[in-house]
C-alpha cells in the first residue's frame, strides 16, 4: 500500500492522488477515499456465484448481495459510517441477515488503496468501480415527498421508516426499513446513468420481483433547490412523481 498522508480527521488519503469534492452538499469539502462503489464476486457455501456490492456515499453506506447469474436477491445491510485512521465504525440501520445488529455500532480495521479496499482479518477484498463519478446523482438521498395532482405531499424523513436511495457515480441501490421496528421492506439496485435530463436504472437485483431483473427504466429527473424530482413510470407501469432529499 503506498504510503498515506492524512488531510482531515478520521480520513486518510493517498499521496499521489488528491480527492476530488462531493457534489451532494452545498458546501465544498475534501472526499474520502471510500466514496464510490466497490464489489467483489465469489463462491459461496452453496455453490452459488455471488456478486456484493458496496456502496459509500458521504456518511452512509449499504452492501448489497445477489446472485452474480441470476440477479436473484440474497442480503443487504447498511447504515452510517465514520473512518478515523484505519478504523471502521459503522452503525447499522438495517440488516435482512441479522436483524438484530439494528441499532448497534460495528467496528472493523480496512485496508485501502486507489484500487481496492480489503477487510483486515477477513477473506474479503473488493475492487473498486468508481470514486463517485461521472453520474449527477451521488449521495444518499431519503424520499421527503410526492406529487399528486400538481400537490406536493411531503414526507417527514426524520421517522424510523425510511426509503434511502444511495448512489455512486455509476450504481445505485435503494432500501425501504423501519430503523425502531428493524423492519425490512424491500430493496433494489443495480447501474445508472444520468444523461440530458434522463436518469436510467439498469436493474440487477429486485428483492420483491425477480422478473424485473433485466429491466431498464428512464425518468426525467431535475435539482430543485437541492432536491431531487424525479418523474416517470415505476417498474409496474405506474406513473410516479417523486422528490428526493440529500440525507445529512
Amino acid at each position: 500500500m503506498s504510503e498515506r498522508l492524512k488531510l482531515k480527521k478520521g480520513v486518510t488519503y493517498p499521496n499521489e492522488n488528491p480527492p476530488s469534492c462531493s457534489r451532494t452538499h452545498s458546501s465544498i469539502h475534501i472526499r474520502p477515499i471510500t466514496i464510490g462503489a466497490w464489489e467483489r464476486t465469489y463462491q459461496d457455501e452453496a455453490g452459488q456465484q455471488v456478486r456484493s456490492v458496496v456502496i459509500f456515499a458521504d456518511g452512509y453506506q449499504s452492501i448489497a448481495n445477489y446472485n452474480a447469474l441470476t440477479g436473484a436477491f440474497i442480503s443487504t445491510n447498511g447504515g452510517s459510517w465514520v473512518l478515523e485512521g484505519n478504523t471502521m465504525t459503522e452503525t447499522v440501520e438495517f440488516d435482512t441477515k441479522t436483524p438484530e445488529r439494528v441499532g448497534t455500532e460495528v467496528k472493523f480495521e480496512v485496508a485501502i488503496t486507489d484500487s481496492t479496499l480489503a477487510i483486515i482479518g477477513r477473506d474479503m477484498i473488493m475492487t473498486r468501480v468508481d470514486d463517485g463519478a461521472p453520474g449527477a446523482l451521488a449521495g444518499a438521498w431519503l424520499m421527503s415527498g410526492r406529487v399528486r395532482d400538481g400537490e406536493i405531499q411531503a414526507r417527514d424523513t426524520s421517522r424510523p421508516r425510511k426509503t434511502m436511495k444511495i448512489l455512486s457515480g455509476t450504481r445505485f441501490q435503494w432500501i425501504a426499513y423501519n430503523t425502531e421496528t428493524k423492519e425490512f421492506m424491500g430493496t433494489g439496485g443495480g447501474t445508472y446513468t444520468t444523461v440530458d435530463g434522463k436518469y436510467t436504472e439498469n436493474i440487477e437485483f429486485f428483492s420483491r420481483d425477480d422478473s424485473r431483473v433485466g429491466a431498464s427504466l428512464e425518468f426525467d429527473y431535475a435539482l430543485k433547490d437541492g432536491d431531487w424530482h424525479h418523474k416517470g413510470l415505476s417498474s409496474k407501469g405506474d406513473p410516479i412523481y417523486e422528490i428526493w432529499s440529500v440525507r445529512k
